[in-house]
């Protein structure tokens, strides 16, 4: 496996966008998804990273949406056939690593509660539920965590 920060913009990319949006389409309604459009996963704060199997084919995604010390973590998919062999795994320690390094001292995600695994996922690499942040409005459908990041080492 490989992982490579990468435009977004790019077919083999947005179809598989377009692969978690129909994924989540068939967990959540329309008002209890929160998703970032294109448009906005190509702006300079927003660290965007892809996996790519052997062969070269976009297997996963994830993306950091930097703001003011803080990150948010969206845009988390793996496809169903390269679940469980420790891909998000690695996408999340990519993205972390990344989002440190531009000065992010605490990442915060939302997700659904009909995603176990990837609730499991976080908890295992040290997210804690929190509150709702930002523009969230109280939903039952949002899950929101969070995990403080060392400060990156001096240069």
């Amino acid at each position: 496996m490989h992982i490579s920060f990468e435009s977004p913009d790019q077919p083999e990319v947005i179809a598989l966008i377009a692969q978690l949006d129909a994924y989540q389409d068939t967990l959540y309604p329309p008002e209890s998804r929160h998703s970032l459009d294109l448009r906005t996963l190509v702006q300079p704060h927003v660290i965007f990273a892809v996996a790519r199997s052997a062969d070269g084919r976009a297997v996963g995604c994830g993306a950091v949406v930097l703001g003011d010390g803080d990150g948010e973590l969206k845009r988390m998919y793996v496809t169903p056939e390269c679940r469980g062999l420790g891909t998000a795994k690695q996408l999340l320690d990519r993205l972390e690593s990344a989002a440190q390094a531009r000065g992010c001292r605490r990442l915060r995600l939302e997700t659904g509660p009909y995603q176990p695994e990837a609730l499991g996922l976080y908890a295992r690499c040290g997210y804690t539920r929190c509150a709702r942040f930002g523009s969230y409005a109280d939903d039952p459908l949002s899950v929101f965590m969070h995990k403080a990041l060392a400060a990156a080492p001096a240069a």
